[in-house]
């Protein structure tokens, strides 16, 4: 018989007969659909009381600073672009303001007596609500989940209701792309006045083997003076769905809870190898009628933390790959579709990453639910700022009041995720070395571990660029508080800090995508750095141009203004494609044995500067066209011996590979360009179309080659659906990748041509993109340029049971089609 615990005192287990319940309950919904909206900034102040019949209707989620803006005079605009912007290159040059959005609610007779509560998963920034025209409250923070009890306010059955919203992004509050508005998912609950609070079940497991494994539930019940006696009934689903166990427990009234601890014998282990998730299916009984029902997935692992063994899952050591990631989904702004959230924790995996760092604040909740399914560990981060600001308008005016609630939802709402393996309460802050810093992370911390005690708590430290003078050794107080030890750009002071404090487990939360080998290489030396997240990932809107490359004497500065609007320091574009820094890092990964990159040509007599965030601009091609007879520079990337190059048959020259930097690069202020000096190996090769091939030689021997080919010219638009079915969900997306094709289907790397789309069937344009990160143009006309060859478009379902068919053109070009259904 399976052994049950409650409360730690062993009891048999007990079952009721289903057959013998009755239902009463539906708890949760989707409450994205048919908003009316109205941007007041730009349409005329309103209010909450005036008719909303002229307005837009749409549906969740919704960003209005990716919608292009009307004209106006004197004023440079380019789709959501505007010289207007607050927050300019900082935040992508787009425009926040204020802008209402409108619900209207009717609730069926059933729904008479019940707790009606609407929680909002985000909403970006400074949003206030009414119901019926009764202030529920303002809730400052973008990031973090909140609900409001609309109960005492409604009208009976049949009536109409009206819940308003007002956001406001004003002034300038961000550091890069935040997006405007109800960007996130809303739900409505209704639920019996007895029931399961919010959030209220917290799993745990203390014990994990792969033997057995001890699974612990706590459960907070809302209850009231109307029951005397509660009783919560489960099952425990394994990851195929199978009832694994069973159990009934009392409730405590007095306080409110309920506990359950049971052994499982030979579970699954969830693991980025093997994400596996359970699911435990609650229900709250009031004698033999079910009040309540709340499923809650989560996985079984055990994570440790050691200066001696680093970071062990579930017993064994992993290192963590991993990059920093802004909540944008590049062209649809910070709108969190499903289907866009989990694309991207897709193509981080799928890239090689097995961890990601919410930068720098809590992600959506189907951001986490896709690093549980798919397998990607992550560090979760709360602010970006404390007491003091970073900007004038950002969250340090609302932190002394909202720290609290909002470190509860960020907590309680994400602490059953299996996928978070660490939490992070700061990233950067200004006062992280002085007295109030240390007070503050103090009962950040405590504050944390009321509430989960299974992580390890962080905040991550950069030098002191914000208070000259002091010197590195004015973070031992800091560090000597934190659990685990985060590091932004700060590699060369591993070794040497571990000499003076080896109780440290180092972590570098940020670093430059040029560095990558000699922060893996410390990584993959010294048990006590556990891991590398480099800043970033992919690329992301906002902080325009930090990862620019530019000429010698031309003024660029730290981030270049308009028109650039992405970032470009990722190592994936913005569209999802591997982008030069990423190939290096395969071969620092050992994902892959060689790759080989030309770099563009550099006019004579001047030299490439590249940003501490950028790389050299080099591409996967050899269309050099005007450029016959110019030697270019071809970088292979290998752990192989030596290369041998080859052009059109004809070898160019055999080189041996640099297995380690010939001396420390020194990254902190901006500089030429610098090669990339490990695991490399360059050729200067005179350009003449055809076949360029690279050979990596172990011992002797030739274990990889790889080619480049011209392709030739433009002759045809290939579209290619990412999925071949889309959901009428809402949430679901359909992504259609283009490029511009030579007449044997070869990708024309060098192809920049306009593309415009034509959509038929029951979709809708959502956005066009190319990755160029100072193309601005609108992301909502069907229309966009190539850019490296490649371009996308993302159609939104809109009904069930037909197809949507997508159609390129390009003047002079063989059109494009592809074909999704939607079910």
């Amino acid at each position: 018989m399976l052994k049950t615990f409650y409360g730690g005192v062993f009891a048999l287990l007990l079952l009721v007969s289903c057959t013998q319940k009755e239902t009463i309950i539906s708890r949760e919904e989707s409450f994205d659909k048919d908003w009316k909206f109205i941007r007041s900034d730009v349409q005329g102040g309103q209010n909450v009381d005036f008719d909303d019949s002229g307005w837009r209707t749409l549906d969740l989620p919704h960003d209005y600073s990716i919608e292009d803006l009307p004209e106006k005079e004197g004023v440079i605009q380019i789709g959501p672009f505007s010289e207007e912007s607050a927050g300019k290159a900082s935040t992508g040059h787009v425009v926040g303001g204020t802008a209402w959005y409108r619900k209207h609610i009717t609730l069926a007779p059933e729904d008479e007596g019940k707790t009606i509560k609407i929680l909002f998963d985000g909403v970006y920034m400074n949003a206030d609500f009414w119901i019926n025209g009764n202030h529920l409250g303002n809730h400052p923070y973008g990031y973090t989940a909140f609900a409001y009890d609309l109960t005492e306010y409604l009208n009976a059955s049949g009536e109409d209701n009206v819940l308003a919203v007002q956001v406001k992004n004003e002034g300038k509050n961000s550091r890069w792309y935040s997006g405007s508005g109800i960007y996130r998912n809303v739900s409505l609950l209704k639920l019996n006045p007895v029931h399961i609070d919010l959030w209220g079940v917290y799993v745990t497991t203390p014990e994990v083997s792969e033997e057995k494994a001890t699974v612990k539930i706590e459960t907070k019940i809302k209850a009231d003076e109307s029951v005397e006696r509660l009783t919560l009934e489960g099952q425990l689903l394994n990851p195929d769905g199978q009832i694994v166990a069973k159990w009934n427990s009392p409730v405590d009234l007095n306080q409110a809870t309920a506990v359950l601890q049971t052994e499982l014998e030979f579970p699954s282990l969830w693991s980025p190898d093997s994400p596996a998730l359970y699911t435990a299916k609650m229900q709250l009984l009031d004698g033999n009628m079910v009040i309540d029902e709340y499923d809650e997935r989560f996985g079984i692992r055990s994570i440790d933390f050691s200066p001696g063994k680093g970071f062990l899952l579930n017993g064994k050591s992993v290192l963590l790959k991993g990059g920093c990631l802004h909540h944008d989904n590049g062209p649809l702004g910070s709108a969190a579709f499903k289907a866009a959230e989990y694309r991207r924790v897709k193509t981080m995996k799928e890239n090689g990453f097995n961890a990601i760092r919410t930068s720098h604040n809590p992600p959506s909740k189907h951001f986490l639910d896709a690093c549980d399914e798919l397998g990607i560990l992550v560090m979760d981060e709360s602010f970006d700022q404390w007491q003091r600001g970073k900007n004038d308008q950002d969250y340090h005016l609302y932190f002394d009041d909202w720290w609290e609630r909002d470190l509860e939802s960020m907590i309680l709402r994400d602490r059953n995720h299996p996928s978070i393996v660490v939490w992070s309460v700061g990233n950067e802050i200004n006062e992280r070395a002085d007295s109030s810093g240390l007070e503050i992370f103090k009962f950040l911390r405590e504050k944390v571990l009321t509430m989960d005690n299974t992580r390890p708590v962080t905040q991550a430290i950069c030098h002191f660029w914000d208070h000259p003078g002091w010197d590195w050794d004015r973070t031992i107080p800091a560090f000597a508080q934190m659990d685990i030890h985060s590091y932004n750009y700060q590699w060369k002071n591993y070794e040497p800090d571990h000499e003076k404090h080896p109780e440290r487990i180092i972590v570098g939360t940020e670093s430059f995508p040029k560095e990558a080998f000699d922060n893996w290489d410390l990584v993959e030396k010294h048990p006590y750095i556990i891991g590398d997240f480099v800043w970033t990932g992919m690329d992301y809107l906002g902080e325009s141009g930090i990862g620019h490359n530019n000429l010698d004497n031309e003024n660029v500065g730290f981030l270049p203004d308009w028109p650039w609007y992405n970032a470009y320091c990722g190592d994936i574009s913005i569209l999802g494609y591997k982008k030069p820094q990423m190939y290096y890092r395969d071969v620092v990964w050992r994902n892959s044995e060689l790759e080989m990159l030309v770099h563009e040509p550099v006019p004579d007599g001047r030299t490439e500067v590249v940003s501490m965030w950028g790389w050299p601009e080099e591409w996967k091609s050899w269309n050099w066209e005007g450029n016959e007879g110019i030697p270019l520079q071809v970088a292979v990337y290998t752990r192989c011996d030596q290369v041998q190059l080859e052009l059109n048959g004809e070898v160019i020259g055999k080189k041996d590979v640099a297995q380690k930097n010939s001396g420390a690069q020194q990254m902190d202020v901006p500089s030429e360009s610098r090669q990339i000096e490990a695991l490399a190996a360059y050729f200067d090769v005179s350009y003449q179309a055809g076949e360029l091939v690279a050979i990596g030689i172990k011992d002797g021997k030739e274990v990889v080659r790889q080619s480049l080919k011209t392709a030739g010219k433009p002759a045809a638009l290939k579209v290619v659906a990412e999925n071949e079915i889309a959901k009428a969900s809402g949430n679901d997306l359909a992504y259609f990748n283009i490029e511009v094709v030579d007449a044997n289907g070869n990708l024309v790397p060098n192809a920049e041509l306009p593309v415009e789309f034509t959509i038929e069937g029951n979709g809708s344009l959502q956005a066009v993109a190319n990755g160029n990160p100072s193309d601005m143009k609108s992301f909502q006309q069907p229309r966009v340029n190539t850019f490296r060859g490649k371009c996308q478009l993302i159609v939104r379902p809109r009904e069930d049971g037909a197809e949507i068919k997508v159609t390129a053109t390009s003047e002079g070009l063989e059109s494009g089609h592809s074909t999704v259904i939607v079910q």
